[in-house]
């Protein structure tokens, strides 16, 4: 096939390509590192600080509460200023947020600088997510979007790792290195995204027609032009005002439906991990060891979903990952008080299964939405899916101390069947389809 007809949604994937998945794909692994280093630390900092129950949940929801603020100021900036000039601005709020977590003496500093932290978490949804999306050709887009979920499991299992070296190689105030060892990572995350371009595809939106033509011509080669950009869907042009009434307001609701159900269960146990564990009957290095090997267990079951996504498809991915750990999850609640082999097997299984609708977060959204408010529409869903994450995690001390373990995992249960129910009714199928046919309302 010659260049000149030649889509840039076939070419094969080049160093750019690589080079583009790595400095979005750092981003989900200091997020996945920032998200899940407070349950590491929590113990100890609650203990200085002197935090009863309701403010141990108040410091882990911080970061979530963050995530929701800036997913919506951070998608409509995205669509309306670029992705290029946000991409800095989540690592900048990782260093700041995090250096800052080192001198802490309340509470009330920690949930402010946690909540921080969570605005650049939130950013780096819509402005990341948007940025690898656009430039990726369409057979590798599936798996490198759901790569990005692998990359978050991968940062948040090295938190465990990284963290649970620094407390036992550290004196009592060694939850302030391990909450500000994150900062390293924002540095290094600043350095390899230097010299990011913009995405074509928006230049293209906002009518900058000769530096979208430059930007293909560097990262696709010289033989490339604006002519080998897909031609766009027919369809009315969709504005953030008429979002809900443009036809895109059910894929709007199965997106903040579906992300929610799935990581819901999972941010109230990882921000809790250790203690959940401890509920479960796995105690000392059973708790602490079991904690790294979960999550271990979700980057497999990511991987094999990735691996999946397009043989499998969309729609059939989610619903079995939904209805198999919600099953697991259920199994909690019923053997809680079962043996050390039981407990980690069923929550190996959640582990496992609940990859499919993981990975789907990112692919999804970004995939059902035309470029004008592709970020905006998944900065939306990363920021009201943060909602019931928050009040999650905050309600998971009160709910053990007062429903006890068993309880608290069958309302983790019904809330995965809410995104079973969801997947089932709503779910539609994007496979092997450009970005401008997946987002079309005409198929």
């Amino acid at each position: 096939m010659q260049k000149e007809n030649m889509s840039i949604e076939d070419v094969p994937l080049n160093g750019f390509h690589q080079l583009m998945t790595l400095r979005c794909g750092g981003g989900w692994i200091l997020d996945g590192y920032i998200l899940s280093i407070i349950g590491v630390a929590i113990v100890q900092f609650s203990d200085y600080l002197h935090l009863d129950s309701f403010w141990q949940g108040m410091v882990a929801a911080s970061a979530m509460l963050g995530t929701f603020f800036s997913g919506f100021l951070g998608g409509w900036l995205t669509d309306k200023i670029g992705r290029q000039r946000l991409f800095f601005v989540g690592p900048l709020l990782f260093i700041i947020g995090s250096v800052g977590s080192f001198w802490v003496e309340s509470g009330t500093a920690l949930f402010i600088l946690r909540f921080l932290v969570g605005m650049g978490v939130g950013l780096e949804y819509p402005v990341a997510g948007s940025l690898l999306a656009e430039f990726l050709p369409q057979k590798n887009r599936g798996p490198r979007l759901a790569g990005l979920t692998i990359l978050w499991f991968v940062g948040a299992a090295l938190s465990y790792i990284v963290g649970n070296f620094i407390l036992a190689h550290s004196g009592p105030d060694g939850w302030r290195m391990v909450l500000a060892s994150s900062a390293v990572l924002g540095a290094l995350l600043m350095l390899v995204r230097l010299g990011t371009p913009e995405s074509p595809r928006w230049l293209m939106n906002k009518g900058r027609f000769d530096e979208a033509d430059q930007v293909i011509k560097k990262v696709y080669g010289p033989g490339f032009s604006l002519a080998n950009m897909p031609a766009q869907a027919s369809e009315q042009k969709v504005s953030l005002g008429n979002l809900l009434h443009s036809g895109y307001g059910k894929r709007m609701l199965f997106v903040i439906v579906f992300w929610t159900a799935a990581v819901v269960p999972m941010f109230a146990v990882y921000s809790f991990a250790p203690v959940v564990l401890q509920a479960l009957n796995l105690k000392g290095n059973w708790a602490s060891y079991g904690s790294v090997l979960i999550t271990l267990l979700f980057v497999v079951g990511c991987v094999i979903a990735t691996r999946l996504i397009d043989t499998m498809g969309r729609r059939p991915l989610i619903i079995h990952s939904f209805l198999w750990s919600s099953l697991a999850l259920l199994g909690l609640g019923a053997f809680s008080s079962g043996s050390e082999v039981v407990v980690l097997l069923l929550f190996g299984a959640y582990a496992l299964f609940i990859g499919g609708a993981q990975v789907l977060e990112l692919v999804y959204p970004n995939e059902l939405f035309p470029t004008e408010i592709r970020a905006f529409a998944v900065g939306v869903g990363s920021s009201m899916t943060r909602v019931g994450s928050a009040i999650g995690t905050w309600l998971v001390p009160a709910s053990l101390a007062s429903f006890g373990i068993g309880h608290t995992m069958y309302a983790a249960a019904a809330v995965s069947f809410i995104g079973l129910v969801a997947s089932v009714l709503l779910a539609p199928e994007t496979r092997a389809m450009s970005l401008e046919e997946a987002a079309s309302l005409k198929r």
